[in-house]
């Protein structure tokens, strides 16, 4: 009889890695807990609060007791809301039957990746990516091909780029426009090149990644889904977190074609069921109302966006590009690996957020979870006050390098 104690964990589970945003977050929150001023700008989430007609609507549900179960799918109110704000904002055709909504879009890609993967199936991941984009390929059994591009070309990658990535085994690429981590935003010429070159691929599906949608400065965002190429094979992720300041409500969605999302149904059916009744009916109210508190977050993300990359541009040896949406600036800080202040050295982005933290007390994440080892990710969703603090205190800290 063995007596070689062995771990209750999955492999599973040990061969995750912990999300690198949630991580330094808490790191954060560690030294903020020491005594130190921390100006915390590595979390993706609006500091705005949840506009007043989205809260009392669901003040409004749950003074109507409607707290009962919600279908697996979600509730035919919203999941109709869905398929008429599809049609309506990004010209997408999606009936309510094609659509399932989650707790949160983080589960929605997830869902998907269950739904659609086998072991070795491969998954085109666009880089920088969002942290749990590989992470959720994996745990799904997938393998995933990363493809990135630099600052050079704006983040964006090609489509001969994503050609070559493709084989027999490729399941679907992954992408999110605009894009966390760099503020990325993929032109309708861009998508229309990619979905042209997917044309020659028919087994291969796209999953595209449009929980910024509304944070976008270039005027009109593109949706893949639109193009003829890939209008049958593209399933559109989305939800309320970042447009409509609901972070905490958890609450996302997916169009598909129906096969996958009565897939992603059955999936949700086994582990969570339907996402929250309150959060659902304050959901639907929000994409049947006007989008003028988004649109002033937005004009407000904008102003910021200005102020953070005058002031970072002025740090010699940061590259700096102007994102075209969402709330992040992706500086490649390359220049300073190599360099010391005489206690820290830095090796790497991770090592340079951190010392940020230590140092500046600004929280930053480092780019290798977002499979960009040269640069560090800064979320401007913070008050201007604050954001003009950290500059000048990331600009110290890194005039202390040498």
């Amino acid at each position: 009889m063995s007596t070689t104690k062995t771990s209750p964990l999955s492999d599973r589970v040990l061969r995750m890695k912990e999300s690198a945003t949630l991580k330094m977050a808490q790191l954060g929150r560690e030294v903020k807990a020491q005594g130190h001023d921390v100006i915390s700008l590595s979390l993706g989430e609006p500091d705005f609060d949840t506009p007043v007609h989205i809260k009392d609507a669901a003040k409004a549900a749950l003074d109507a007791g409607d707290t009962k179960y919600t279908p697996v799918p979600g509730t035919a109110e919203l999941r109709q809301a869905v398929s008429d704000k599809f049609k309506r904002e990004n010209g997408l055709d999606y009936a309510p039957a094609q659509i399932v909504v989650s707790t949160g879009a983080k589960q929605s890609l997830a869902n998907v990746a269950m739904a659609m993967l086998n072991e070795g199936d491969e998954v085109v991941i666009l880089a920088p990516y969002w942290v749990s984009y590989s992470a959720i390929v994996k745990v799904a059994g997938g393998v995933p091909l990363v493809v990135g591009a630099g600052i050079e070309d704006d983040y964006k990658v090609s489509a001969e780029a994503i050609e070559a990535a493709i084989t027999d085994k490729t399941k679907f690429i992954l992408f999110s426009s605009p894009c966390n981590p760099t503020g990325s935003v993929y032109t309708k010429d861009e998508l229309a090149a990619i979905a042209t070159m997917l044309g020659k691929y028919p087994h291969v599906y796209v999953v595209a990644d449009e929980i910024y949608e509304h944070i976008n400065f270039t005027g009109k965002h593109a949706s893949i889904g639109t193009m003829p190429e890939v209008k049958d094979r593209t399933i559109t992720v989305n939800g309320f977190s970042k447009g409509f300041a609901m972070t905490g409500w958890r609450l996302g969605y997916i169009g598909a074609p129906l096969e996958i999302a009565k897939a992603c149904s059955k999936l949700q059916g086994q582990n969570t069921s339907g996402a929250n009744s309150i959060a659902q009916a304050a959901g639907a109210h929000a994409l049947n109302s006007s989008l003028k508190p988004t649109e002033d977050m937005r004009a407000a993300f904008e102003k910021r966006r200005e102020l953070i990359i005058e002031g970072l541009s002025a740090i010699e040896g940061l590259k700096v590009n102007r994102p075209q949406g969402a709330f992040y600036i992706f500086p490649d800080v390359a220049a300073f690996f190599g360099k010391s202040n005489g206690e820290f050295t830095i090796s790497n982005s991770d090592d340079l957020s951190e010392y940020l933290l230590m140092e500046a007390h600004v929280a930053t994440v480092g780019g290798s979870s977002f499979g960009a080892p040269t640069c560090i990710r800064i979320s401007y969703a913070a008050s201007e006050e604050q954001l003009t603090e950290a500059v000048a205190r990331i600009k110290k800290a890194l005039e202390a390098l040498s």
